[in-house]
């Protein structure tokens, strides 16, 4: 069952810092701020300056030049010797099945609760996330988890807790919140301060439709992930009834309708606004855009939320487009 209100996960992965936030400096060409609350910054990569970190943690090794440690498939991940170790502390797997009636209904349930409790919502939300990438790519412990966008870090602290080296990395300042996860750190998600293959999974929640350029951020997950390697990738597509976020339903009668009406309910401008932060981005269009890539391959591809017949619904041209609410890509980068 989806969500009766704006999509809640965090989400703003694309763009670059806001007005207001310290001049980006460049690192390989990939955007970042400089030091925050006194960080300092990790070393530097090819001689050009180090991405900010909010704590003084460092990012994985594969972002500045050192060897990675190998997890237990062989893959690179990050020591712990970076100051950001993962929880060793047992998994906290939903008990419900995917998709399922059981499912959905706590989750609608969690995003009723979202306003008065964020916490909540959002960490449930984390966990069912953790649980269908570890249900495609195996167990996250002692792999690299690259969560991009994922705004306040509750994805990124899920990971951790099942044993991942995750690191997050987010272009807004204020999404970060007063207490972002260690080694957080603030970057474009078009031009990420990784390496390439840096990453065991990439993940990427609802971040999409806040980007002018979806396919670009696409190309962006597939490089920093290694070959082999999990992609996980979630959207609100326009037509879903969801599209508008916080003036939805009404962006079916026109985004500038919607937005005057909320204007007129709340009595404040919208959060959201078309064209700007937020993109009419659509099922179908980018099914057949990630299908024509040939560094890729599409495990799955499925609404996220729905109880059941959740990609049987994705397969149906333009019912998909209103129906499926939320669509989950689970992609793996090609060897």
């Amino acid at each position: 069952m989806p969500p009766v209100g704006p999509d809640p996960t965090p989400h703003h992965g694309g763009g670059t810092p806001p007005n207001g936030a310290p001049a980006p400096t460049t690192f390989n060409g990939a955007m970042n701020a400089p030091t925050l609350n006194g960080a300092t910054n990790p070393p530097a990569l090819n001689g050009a300056p180090a991405p900010t970190t909010l704590n003084g943690a460092s990012p994985p090794t594969a972002l500045n030049g050192g060897a990675a440690a190998p997890s237990s498939n062989g893959a690179p991940t990050a020591p712990s010797s970076n100051g950001i170790s993962p929880n060793p502390g047992p998994a906290r797997p939903t008990p419900w099945k995917d998709p399922s009636f059981r499912r959905s209904l706590a989750l609608f349930r969690a995003f009723r609760r979202e306003q008065e409790d964020p916490e909540y919502c959002y960490s449930l939300l984390a966990r069912d996330a953790a649980d269908q990438v570890e249900a495609y790519g195996g167990p996250v412990r002692g792999r690299t988890v690259i969560d991009v966008g994922g705004g306040g870090g509750y994805f990124t602290e899920e990971f951790r807790l099942r044993g991942a080296h995750a690191y997050l990395f987010e272009p807004d300042v204020k999404e970060l919140g007063t207490e972002p996860p260690a080694g957080a750190v603030v970057a474009d998600g078009y031009l990420l301060p990784l390496a390439d293959g840096a990453a065991d999974v990439t993940f990427s929640s609802n971040v999409l439709e806040h980007v002018s350029d979806p396919q670009t951020f696409i190309s962006e997950l597939v490089r920093v992930t290694r070959p082999g390697g999990l992609i996980y990738v979630s959207f609100t597509n326009w037509l879903s009834p969801w599209g508008g976020h916080e003036w939805a339903p009404w962006h079916y009668l026109g985004a500038e309708r919607a937005h005057a009406r909320y204007r007129r309910r709340t009595g404040k401008a919208p959060k959201h606004t078309l064209g700007e932060n937020l993109f009419a981005v659509h099922i179908g269009s980018t099914l057949r855009q990630v299908r024509a890539r040939d560094d890729i391959t599409v495990v799955s591809a499925r609404s996220r939320y729905w109880p059941f017949l959740a990609q049987t619904v994705v397969r149906t041209p333009g019912l998909r487009e209103f129906a499926t609410w939320n669509l989950l890509l689970i992609l793996r980068r090609c060897p």
